[in-house]
């Protein structure tokens, strides 16, 4: 399996070239173009198993019902991936700790790679006005994410401060707690921060350089409705 991303950072597509036989798992919806032999079985999880309780648990995530899995026949074999926001896409390559990824965040992976849906609890609302849930890839493989915006890697060695609506994803290696970004929660607010996540331990954590929440928030009072 070969991945390429291209036209990085604004308008990114991954280009992922196969084997005959070999296949690549990826996000409902995500697929631009492929070769005219590639196969597509749809799954509820892994290729050749699937429950809808694991289909329910992504859902909650933001991302969609439904994986398809991709594999060429009689031949190697090419698929394009985007996304649904104009943005970065990049490749991690697992291989020991797992990491956490944000719902909308996940474009594709390896079969070899593992998906589960984290709770962070109810002390732990990991996004302010957005889910709870987290998705864990682990296993050894190839992942695709994608972000809004470019994309850019921190490396914590300590304590760090993010905002909550530019994580794309980071290594389970590392703690982290919701706090408010100010010295009190009437500066938090009034400053227009809101919620950080406060990160501890070493680890890396992937950011976007824009936030798909405020955006909607500056977009939507311009739109028009509909007569």
């Amino acid at each position: 399996m070969q991945i390429d991303i291209t036209h990085r950072p604004g308008n990114s597509a991954a280009k992922v070239s196969l084997e005959s036989g070999e296949s690549i798992t990826a996000e409902g919806g995500a697929m631009i173009a492929m070769s005219g032999h590639v196969q597509v079985e749809t799954t509820t999880h892994k290729k050749d198993s699937g429950s809808i309780l694991g289909a329910l648990k992504r859902l909650v995530t933001g991302e969609s019902l439904f994986l398809n899995h991709f594999t060429p026949n009689g031949g190697p074999g090419e698929v394009f991936f985007g996304t649904a926001l104009s943005g970065d896409m990049m490749q991690y390559d697992l291989n020991g700790p797992g990491i956490m990824v944000q719902g909308g965040s996940y474009v594709a992976s390896a079969p070899s790679v593992d998906m589960d849906i984290q709770w962070q609890g109810l002390g732990k609302t990991f996004f302010s006005g957005e889910s709870m849930f987290l998705i864990r890839l682990s296993g050894q493989g190839p992942v695709i994410f994608n972000s809004f915006g470019a994309i850019y890697p921190i490396e914590v060695n300590g304590d760090y401060i993010v905002d909550t609506g530019h994580i794309v994803a980071f290594e389970e290696t590392l703690n982290y707690e919701i706090t408010k970004a100010g010295g009190s929660w009437l500066s938090s607010i009034l400053g227009g921060e809101g919620l950080v996540c406060k990160f501890r331990g070493q680890g890396t954590v992937w950011c976007q350089s824009h936030n798909a929440g405020s955006f909607g928030a500056a977009l939507g009072p311009m739109l028009k409705a509909r007569g």
